[in-house]
């Protein structure tokens, strides 16, 4: 068996490109290889700044012969249909061979592919993979017609078996395949000839090249985690900056700089993002006191004194950075210190929030005042929730959230301390964003939680006001994740409260933003804004505001499957507890739904299903057939087998029993009583003929069957539970 060993050898590949380039090279090269009869055992690719590398291991000599028969026109066809036969098989008429078939004599081709040599096959299928490759951005150099992400360099291609390494032998433009490679740009850059891919991987250590993109991470958290450990620090670690340092050197080097005193009286965060943005620097906090007092920078070469130079510049260039955060940080802070969180929010009024629904002034407005409405319902403190919601946006017009956005409540918070506001406001001013991802955790403490759903339902509200609702995978405003929050928010703390009333009086709120918006827009055109045409464009009636708000919960609904589908919770489990309507509590359906799967996944659960989609379907077809609906009540006086008399008291006795249980929200009792209907109806069906030669019988037993599907949907809609 022989082993492939390719590398693609270039100026500095970027490094969000590099792991997905080395998925991409593998998974085309051995694909080609494939589709030519060229099988492997075992493949990897690998990524450097400078290089991207294909290891392919079990390749045979030579590929398989083939014999393919192919069946062609009949003899009798027009030419035009044998020449593209042939054309297809790439023979000619006298290699044809003429077979007895159903409808006459036909054209067979037999078509025999002699096994290729293993170094042919890949000569053909590398130049082929180079030429087409998915880079997100290529450049073309030289006076080839050959794009890459950066200019190419030199094409590594081995074959190495157990008679030694081999040369594959092919070019691309000015390039021919060779079988050597070199080190290190500056510490090593002589060129050597591995022998294979081991041989190849040790010899770059040595040429100071760290091949695999996971032992250059690895190393680098490890050197950097010491090196704080040894200066009495901790690291703060950042899994996205250390993937994008570890495409960035092929041998890392880590070495950890002093940050100036003036600059350690910035947030830590401020520290942080203009670090990691600019430099690429980790943060090092001092756990003593929670700030970031060094840095720590990863170099590409090793020095004679030992990075002191590196280190140097990098605190040079980091001050210059720094005194920037510094300025615009004084710069707010004098802002508030004249005027109050007010005057750094008063730009606000400049900003749109959206074409149709005006600044984001006027969002503040409308936030402000769900919140004060949210806030009895979650526990806060309604003047703290509206002073809250009104600065909360305020960090959007200061300096320091404009240079470093990723800061947007992070900064509100430290600005709300400084203006003096409660702990709890300063605190809702960075958590009212949250949850910001699936893993992020959801806000807990009152006002947070009242400025955070106030916010969400009023991004939500305005969209569906609009009809700009998510589309496939189009979700630009991120509604699916607002939604998501608001139930994670509901759910976790479990705050019992409706949803639609809520959604409906703000959409009155956004309707009128609506209209102050479209009037103000009138206005600048110089034109009237009481035409006809305009006032109706602006009538919101009940009947609208109720479709909306309808369509609205349902997108929670189906938002409310996604967070419960990681509970094992089924989604039609909850279709057929929403369909019932009016669940806009989403802690009592949660409570519903949970009762109701738990009860189905029982022997009793699962027949007493199969029984409520009997009596379904029966009912269903012969209202059909009949044209008329069954939905009178059943009289127990016309009833003549004692199962037909049995469902009829276990009906009464399980209605009885399943209102006053849904009434004190206690499902579990629900759930039992519906149980003790599962034997009188498998006895009912299997002793009695529901379509009875009496009419009168017949009508009464199909009303029966109403009945069950009545009783028991008082807890759900069965007929929505799948199987």
């Amino acid at each position: 068996m022989a082993e492939l060993l390719l590398e693609l050898f270039s100026e500095e590949i970027p490094a969000r490109m590099q792991a997905r380039a080395a998925e991409d090279l593998k998974r085309l090269v051995t694909q080609a290889m494939v589709e030519r009869g060229l099988t492997y055992e075992a493949a990897a690719g690998f990524a450097t700044p400078r290089r991207l590398v294909l290891s392919v291991s079990g390749l045979p000599k030579m590929t398989m012969a083939a014999r393919e028969e192919r069946k062609g026109p009949r003899v009798d066809a027009p030419e035009k249909a044998l020449q593209g036969f042939l054309r297809s098989t790439g023979l000619s008429q006298d290699q044809l061979e003429k077979r007895a078939d159903k409808k006459g004599e036909t054209w067979f081709a037999v078509i025999e592919r002699p096994g290729r040599p293993a170094a042919d096959v890949i000569a053909e299928a590398i130049p082929e993979v180079i030429r087409a490759f998915p880079w997100p951005r290529s450049m073309r150099w030289g006076s080839g017609d050959l794009t890459w992400v950066r200019p190419l360099r030199s094409i590594m291609c081995v074959l190495a078996d157990e008679e030694g390494p081999a040369v594959v032998p092919f070019r691309i433009d000015h390039l021919a395949s060779c079988g050597e490679t070199q080190g290190h740009r500056f510490m090593a850059p002589a060129a050597f000839a591995p022998k294979d891919f081991d041989d190849y991987a040790a010899r770059l250590l040595k040429a100071k090249v760290v091949l695999d993109p996971a032992a250059r991470r690895a190393r680098i958290m490890a050197d950097a985690t010491n090196a704080a450990f040894a200066a009495g620090m901790e690291l703060v670690e950042d899994e996205g900056l250390l993937s994008e340092v570890a495409g960035l050197v092929e041998y890392p080097v880590v070495l950890m700089g002093e940050i100036e005193e003036r600059f350690l009286t910035l947030p830590p965060e401020v520290l942080q993002a203009s670090m990691k943005e600019h430099q690429k620097f980790f943060s090092v906090r001092n756990p003593k006191t929670g700030r970031i007092e060094k840095f720590i920078t990863v170099a590409n070469i090793e020095t004679a004194d030992h990075g002191a130079t590196i280190r140097a510049g990098n605190q040079r260039v980091l001050a210059a950075r720094l005194s920037d955060a510094l300025f615009f940080w004084e710069n707010d802070l004098r802002t508030i210190r004249a005027g109050g969180l007010e005057a750094m929010a008063k730009p606000l009024a400049d900003v749109t929030f959206h074409n149709k629904l005006g600044s984001q002034a006027e969002r503040i407005d409308r936030i402000a005042a769900l919140a004060r409405e949210i806030a009895p319902l979650v526990g806060a403190d309604a003047e703290k929730a509206e002073r809250a919601a009104r600065i909360a946006k305020a960090d959007l017009a200061s300096e320091m959230v404009y240079e470093f956005p990723e800061l947007q409540g992070v900064m509100g918070r430290y600005y709300a301390e400084a203006a003096g506001d409660s702990p709890e406001v300063a605190a809702a001013c960075q958590a009212h964003y949250a949850p910001l991802g699936p893993s992020d955790a959801v806000p807990t403490e009152p006002v947070s939680v009242a400025v955070a759903l106030a916010d969400k339902i009023d991004i939500l509200s305005c969209h569906w006001f609009l009809n700009e609702k998510p589309t496939g995978s189009k979700d630009p405003f991120a509604l699916r994740r607002a939604a998501l929050g608001i139930i994670r928010s509901i759910v976790n703390s479990s705050m019992r409260f409706n949803l639609v009333p809520l959604i409906s009086s703000h959409l009155e709120a956004v309707h009128q933003s609506r209209m102050e918006a479209v009037i103000a827009e009138k206005r600048r055109a110089g034109g009237s804004f009481m035409t006809g045409s305009l006032r109706n464009m602006l009538e919101f009636n009940g009947a609208q505001e109720d479709a909306i708000s309808i369509d609205l919960l349902a997108f929670f609904a189906d938002r409310l499957k996604v967070h419960l589908r990681a509970e094992g919770v089924r989604h039609d489990v909850i279709d057929a507890c929403f369909q019932l309507g009016g669940q806009d509590d989403l802690v009592l359906l949660v409570n519903r739904v949970k009762a109701l799967q738990a009860f189905i996944e029982t022997e009793d659960g699962a027949n007493l299903l199969a029984g409520y989609k009997r009596a379904a379907n029966i009912l269903a077809a012969e209202q059909k057939k009949d044209g008329v609906e069954y939905t009178l009540d059943p009289d127990p006086k016309f009833a003549e087998a004692d199962e037909e008399r049995a469902l009829f008291k276990a009906l009464d006795a399980a209605d009885a029993a399943i209102r006053p249980a849904l009434e004190a929200e206690d499902f579990a009792a629900a759930m039992t009583a519906m149980a003790g209907l599962r034997a009188p109806i498998d006895g009912f069906f299997d002793k009695v003929q529901v379509n009875a030669d009496n009419q009168i019988i017949r009508r009464n037993r199909l009303c029966l069957l109403n009945r069950v599907k009545v009783v028991m949907e008082r807890v759900a809609v069965f007929s929505a539970i799948e199987g």
